[in-house]
């Protein structure tokens, strides 16, 4: 079982990556405010090494990204490009709907509508929907996946497929532990469900965040190089680190995000131990990002 390397501050290890791959929630901010030391170890691997992405599950195009990082006091200039899950649905949603209307049930809260405005769909009931689109909870302060039960029985009755576009499990807000589209997707799949996923840690995303960073080399110079050594941070084990893993990105994994009440004993054999449990594996941990 190889062990992570510990270490204090992105610093000890960012001369040997040429582009940042970093998860957003979690580990730049907590869905309240932005963590200061993480925005100045953006802005200083930028400076020195190489672009920055921001990759997220978040179920929003990258611009509603952007705004609601700039809301928690994110500057905007800590980083390059913005990849999210939302966008990359959106995209899917317009493919099926280029050449006719899509009939569509959305579970989700109203706030993130935007994702699909301006597109050609018509939302209805489940008897009527082609496809279900779900990018959360209703009311995620108060609901649980267990809520959703009779929607779930009644789309696998019907042989509907479910699009995630958030597939996160859960997710902090300040101190509390919230659940995400992934628990419901989760929860159709054990009843047999079929369940479209975008975003972390399923491949595309990661091809689509290393595009980006190309982009951010290349501006200025008419091509795209793709970057050599790009190095992945992320909290969340399931998403984050073991996509990356599967895009073949080495990884810092940030051990106080969603994993923190899991990580009491921070060693390198627990964390080695923890990764395997999860079928993961990271290089390096660091309590929380900073330079």
């Amino acid at each position: 079982m190889s062990l992570p390397r510990l270490i204090s501050g992105l610093s000890e290890i960012a001369s040997g990556h040429d582009a940042l791959i970093c998860d957003v929630w979690g580990v730049i901010h907590d869905g309240v405010r932005h963590h200061p030391a993480a925005a100045d170890a953006l802005f200083r691997f930028k400076e020195k090494h190489g672009p920055v992405v921001l990759l997220t599950n978040a179920p929003r195009v990258p611009e509603e990204v952007a705004a609601q990082c700039a809301s928690y006091g994110l500057p905007p200039g800590c980083y390059d490009a913005i990849v999210s899950s939302g966008g990359a649905a959106r995209d899917e949603l317009g493919r099926r709907s280029a050449d006719k209307t899509l009939a569509l049930y959305y579970i989700g809260p109203e706030r993130d509508l935007p994702m699909i405005h301006g597109l050609d769909i018509r939302r209805t009931g489940l008897e009527e929907a082609e496809l279900v689109l779900c990018i959360g909870l209703v009311d995620d302060m108060a609901e649980t996946p267990a809520d959703y039960a009779d929607i779930l029985a009644t789309m696998k009755a019907r042989g509907q497929a479910m699009l995630c576009a958030n597939p996160d499990l859960v997710v902090h807000r300040g101190s509390r532990l919230l659940y995400c589209a992934g628990s419901l997707a989760q929860a159709y799949e054990a009843l047999g469900g079929a369940v479209i996923y975008y975003g972390k840690p399923h491949l595309p995303v990661y091809a689509a965040a290393l595009a980006a960073a190309a982009a951010a080399i290349g501006q200025g110079a008419g091509n795209l190089i793709l970057p050599k050594k790009p190095l992945a941070v992320g909290d969340g084990l399931v998403t984050d680190i073991r996509g990356a893993n599967a895009a073949g990105l080495d990884v810092l994994f940030i051990a106080d995000g969603i994993h923190g009440e899991d990580v009491a004993t921070y060693t390198a054999e627990h964390l080695a131990a923890l990764f395997a449990r999860f079928g993961a594996h990271a290089g390096s941990a660091t309590r929380a990002l900073k330079w």
